[in-house]
């Protein structure tokens, strides 16, 4: 009885996720206690709850500190420089701009918000795109690609919801995984050299071609170049023939840079970038060196930034308010998963589940039961939510593994390796965003983004399992 209900649970949890009938939240708390009453939990439900909440309160400070200090960094403009730099850098060259394109949307990823990401890059480089008669396709794909790579950081989402519901530290999934990373971001860059070369060589080819386009490109390439033409104003929706703007003075990279990060907002602080960059970096630097749980060193950073950043008390509330809708979803999708958690384990439907696949599962396959999720993860992740994988069939999944010798955490590096194919799936509101900003159908962005996406996910799984991370 117990593994029909665990499945069964299961079942209807990712269906009222998948079809839109309940919120992530909704579905996490109700269904986990109806169906915990059914195994015959009874009052006890309440301990098992409280269980799962104690141990994903240090996951739920975590997301806290970590997105109000990327959010705060963002609003002092530590990341303007960055974008300037790239807009000086890309000239009027494809090339840079799709290479300079995949560097940005890396950077900015570093808060786990892809709306963020996507914002930010596309009101950025989407006018220099048009101006340069590059495919806004490419841009969708290479930031895609960027973000999905960078999906695995501790406070992005997945790597969480798989700390979460294996109840384990999210620093120890990460961390060993960080070359994986390091190599899924070059394969990207790789990527972007290569489309930027292709554009590169469309571009030419068009101009030899073509008399008419050649005058026209030409203009548009010294004009984006010298500074001496066009307002930039971005199409919102990447419509357009190209030029995106009239010859009114001022530069085009500069009204670019303009229209992504206004850099009148009354939250910089340019005398203070400097120090909010040492900050950072000292940041990272401790997190990899994991002396410290995680938890604690984005509270510390948090409080520092803030105090800093906002001396008077009610600027370090108005930046704290400023990103409290994306704190509360974030923590209260922690919470809620707490009951789904706290119910699995306490009315032992994961054990009876293990059980039952440990029996149909080959025995020969057992022993590389981690590899294969990781595999699985790439259709599971892209057909389905996050929060229906990691909730939902995670758990079983490692619970069988165990019988084999494979650790949770194990299991739980395998899993997120499919990060980047998952960010592609029409499933993900970010994705839906990314297209409708650069005004690129979502087939069209799929015809040329899922290979490569599944090859980056598959590179990260692979040096995951030669390094150890991952069993074999």
């Amino acid at each position: 009885m117990l593994v029909a209900l665990g499945f069964l649970m299961v079942a209807v949890f990712m269906f009222l996720i998948m079809s839109k009938r309940a919120t992530p939240v909704v579905g996490l708390i109700a269904v986990p206690v109806a169906f915990g009453i059914a195994a015959g939990a009874g009052l006890g439900i309440g301990d098992m709850i409280t269980d799962g909440i104690k141990s994903l309160a240090p996951t739920a400070a975590l997301l806290f500190f970590a997105i109000i200090f990327f959010g705060i960094m963002i609003d002092v403009g530590l990341f303007d420089p960055l974008v300037k730099l790239i807009l000086r850098l890309v000239r009027n060259d494809p090339m840079r701009l799709v290479v300079g394109t995949a560097v940005l949307a890396m950077v900015v990823s570093l808060d786990g918000d892809g709306s963020t990401t996507f914002i930010i890059v596309t009101s950025a480089l989407l006018p220099l795109y048009m101006k340069l008669k590059v495919s806004p396709v490419v841009l969708t794909v290479v930031a895609g690609l960027a973000n999905g790579a960078m999906n695995i950081v501790p406070w992005g989402g997945p790597t969480v919801r798989a700390a979460s519901a294996l109840g384990i530290s999210p620093s120890d999934v990460f961390v060993p995984m960080i070359p994986s990373l390091v190599v899924g971001l070059v394969v990207v860059l790789l990527f972007a050299v290569q489309l930027g070369y292709s554009e590169r060589r469309r571009i030419g080819t068009l101009e030899l071609t073509d008399e008419r386009l050649l005058v026209s490109a030409g203009a548009s390439l010294r004009r984006a170049g010298t500074g001496s033409g066009g307002n930039g104003d971005a199409p919102r929706t990447g419509g357009g023939s190209g030029d995106a703007g009239s010859d009114d003075g001022g530069s085009d990279d500069e009204r670019g840079f303009v229209d992504g990060l206004d850099p009148e907002r009354p939250t910089l602080r340019p005398k203070l970038l400097w120090f909010n960059m040492l900050v950072t970096v000292a940041l990272l630097v401790v997190l990899v060196m994991d002396v410290l749980p995680i938890p604690v060193l984005f509270m510390v950073a948090a409080s520092i930034a803030l105090t800093v950043n906002f001396p008077r008390v009610k600027e370090q509330q108005e930046a704290i308010t400023r990103h409290s809708s994306s704190i509360v979803s974030v923590v209260a999708m922690v919470f809620a998963a707490a009951v789904l958690t706290g119910v699995f384990q306490g009315t032992g439907m994961v054990e009876a589940m293990a059980q039952w696949l440990l029996e149909v599962i080959p025995s020969a396959l057992g022993p590389h039961l981690a590899v294969i999720t990781g595999i699985l993860s790439l259709p599971f992740t892209f057909f389905m939510s996050n929060d229906a994988f990691y909730f939902g069939v995670m758990p079983v999944l490692a619970e069988t593994a165990s019988t084999y010798g494979i650790e949770p955490v194990e299991m739980a590096r395998a899993s997120i390796t499919g990060q980047t194919f998952h960010m592609q799936s029409p499933l993900v509101p970010a994705i839906l965003l990314l297209v409708t900003l650069a005004g690129v159908p979502l087939a069209d962005h799929h015809k040329k983004v899922l290979w490569r996406a599944a090859l980056v996910s598959l590179s990260m799984l692979v040096v995951g399992v030669v390094l150890g991370q991952i069993p074999w």
